[in-house]
């Protein structure tokens, strides 16, 4: 497996990871019967705490990342055009990734933004060299 499928697959791991960081307080915060319910018209991150909301969308981000990521290292391994810049953006993603959580969860500004912007800036890279 090359280092960018590698990444992508951890960022998905890294996915699961986030949907328990959000998924277990929020359970204690409102209760089974709320989060298992259709939930219409009501927005879990408006019945939890400031921290269980940032970690819902904290997670929800990831998804949106992720997916431009995914994209990525796609085009980047299936066109034979991984090299070692692009290992690195690859794994500059996860990183930044996993360092937004906590910063997202725990408020940290401005640095939640930069850590975003890294990773953001890194999918960007991958995907115009492989436009190269």
């Amino acid at each position: 497996m090359t280092p960018e499928l590698t990444a992508l697959t951890l960022a998905a791991l890294l996915q699961v990871v986030q949907f328990f960081l959000m998924a277990i307080p929020a359970n204690l915060e409102v209760k089974p019967g709320k989060t298992m319910s259709p939930r219409d018209g009501v927005k879990l991150e408006d019945e939890v705490s400031p921290r269980t909301a940032r970690l819902v969308r904290a997670m929800n981000n990831h998804f949106e990342g992720l997916i431009l990521f995914g994209i990525a290292v796609f085009v980047i391994t299936f066109s034979d055009q991984a090299n070692n810049k692009t290992a690195l953006a690859s794994y500059a993603y996860l990183v930044a990734r996993i360092l937004y959580v906590p910063a997202y969860a725990f408020g940290w500004t401005p640095w939640r933004s930069l850590i975003w912007a890294i990773g953001f800036c890194a999918t960007i890279y991958l995907l115009v060299m492989a436009l190269l």
